[in-house]
């Protein structure tokens, strides 16, 4: 995950505008500094000593990282994390010094943990530079999530007390897609953001947001996620499907044993093994949290690629699709597993043929994907784009298994002018 190798998969990938973590580490400040350069108001490009890519598809990258919040409140101990986005380095130096000054340890981790509430961060960036801004991440995971069940809040409000009214908008995960925080009544007029919380290149852009921006800034972008113009606005976002994430279930890993909403209200929330309270998922504290007035608001509708797209009726919140990331696809289809030469080569010649990953999925007509992939891999394709899959959901820490194809063991079905830009940042 350095800045070229950053780049190179952002354009594999199709993703316009990555984040640079980490920038709290002062090692690391410096060292992006020296590779990058200022192409357009708050947003940088590498230099092109360090630059692998000599074309306009070069992606840019804005300043944003994640900090972890570990501190009581209310006799509770919280663990939270959040992201800052800044627009300046000059900004990104003045926050480090401030945090120093009060005792936190930037030099321990790239995310680093301090003492400082949420609460207190979002006062710290606010006084550096009214452009910051604090955006709560993963919000639904367990142990980490502003909502977690473990150590989170149950309102925005109960964490940021009076400076709630400026934070602007929350981060799903990977674990919720839009609609389940559709049910959240505060973030009805919130901004519902997703990015792919990459720790490889190779999980770049399996979340993402694309913007509509007047142009290319990192104000634009800020004016984009605080809802204020219409000259640039969240288009729509891109989904991992979140039976796939690591929380969705509640459960014990180590037991083997998961349980969905229903049957914590049968059963109950001890494990039937170890005789421990399970790890609660996102989706039983969404049903906790929510009102679920969401499910009469949700529709859907196919577009003329086959691809199901989730649409808010009130039309509070903009639409989002669910993807597989392609090398999955590819390795199911041909029986692989995701780290084989032969599922990197295939999906190489993809990205390089129909322009990135993104294009592969949402914008390639099926009928040329299947000349040049052969049919078993467009299959997989459309059948992701439909929604026809299946996925045996996450639960504490433990991935989802995603089924394209309907194999016995698989039981949950899915859930069903101006240039847009996909923001896919790599935290």
């Amino acid at each position: 995950m350095i800045l070229p190798v950053m780049a190179e998969w952002g354009r594999k990938k199709g993703i316009d505008i990555l984040s640079v973590s980490d920038w709290t580490h002062p090692l690391w400040l410096r060292e992006i500094r020296g590779q990058l350069e200022e192409a357009a108001e708050g947003l940088y490009k590498l230099k092109d000593q360090n630059s692998k890519i000599k074309n306009d598809k070069e992606p840019f990258f804005l300043l944003s990282t994640e900090i972890a919040s570990i501190y009581k409140q209310g006799n509770k101990l919280r663990r939270i994390h959040n992201l800052v986005f800044v627009p300046s380095f000059k900004t990104a130096e003045k926050i480090n010094k401030e945090l120093m000054s009060r005792g936190c340890n930037l030099m321990s981790d790239g995310r680093p943990i301090i003492g400082l509430s949420s609460r207190d961060l979002l006062e710290v960036v606010l006084s550096i530079d009214q452009q910051c801004l604090l955006i709560p991440c993963h919000v639904w995971t367990p142990h980490f999530g502003i909502y977690g069940s473990a150590s989170g809040f149950d309102s925005l409000d109960e964490a940021f007390r009076d400076l709630s009214s400026d934070v602007y908008g929350v981060e799903t995960g990977l674990s919720s897609d839009p609609e389940m925080n559709w049910q959240i009544r505060e973030l009805k007029n919130r901004s519902i953001l997703s990015f792919s919380d990459a720790h490889s290149p190779g999980k770049m852009g399996r979340e993402a947001t694309v913007f509509e921006l007047e142009k290319p800034s990192y104000e634009n972008i800020r004016r984009a996620i605080i809802r204020f113009g219409k000259d640039s606005r969240i288009l729509y976002t891109i989904e991992f499907y979140p039976e796939e994430g690591k929380y969705h279930f509640s459960g014990h890993r180590n037991c083997a044993v998961a349980r969905g909403p229903e049957e914590i209200k049968r059963d109950g929330n001890i494990c039937s093994k170890c005789k421990r309270q399970l790890t609660e998922g996102v989706l039983y504290r969404v049903s906790q949290l929510g009102d679920n007035l969401s499910t009469e608001n949700l529709d859907t509708k196919m577009n003329s690629n086959n691809i199901k797209w989730y649409v808010d009726k009130t039309k509070n919140h903009p639409p989002y699709v669910k993807i597989v990331p392609l090398l999955e696809i590819i390795a199911e289809s041909l029986g692989l597993t995701v780290g084989s030469q032969r599922v990197k080569a295939k999906f190489d010649e993809l990205c390089h043929e129909f322009g990135s990953e993104i294009e592969v999925l949402l914008k390639t007509p099926i009928e040329l994907v299947q000349k040049s992939a052969g049919a078993k891999i467009s299959e997989g394709i459309e059948k992701v784009r439909e929604g026809s899959i299946v996925i045996d959901p996450g639960f504490d820490g433990e991935y989802g298994k995603v089924k394209i194809w309907n194999h016995k063991e698989s039981v949950v079905k899915s859930k069903e002018g101006k240039s847009e830009t996909q923001m896919g940042l790599g935290f």
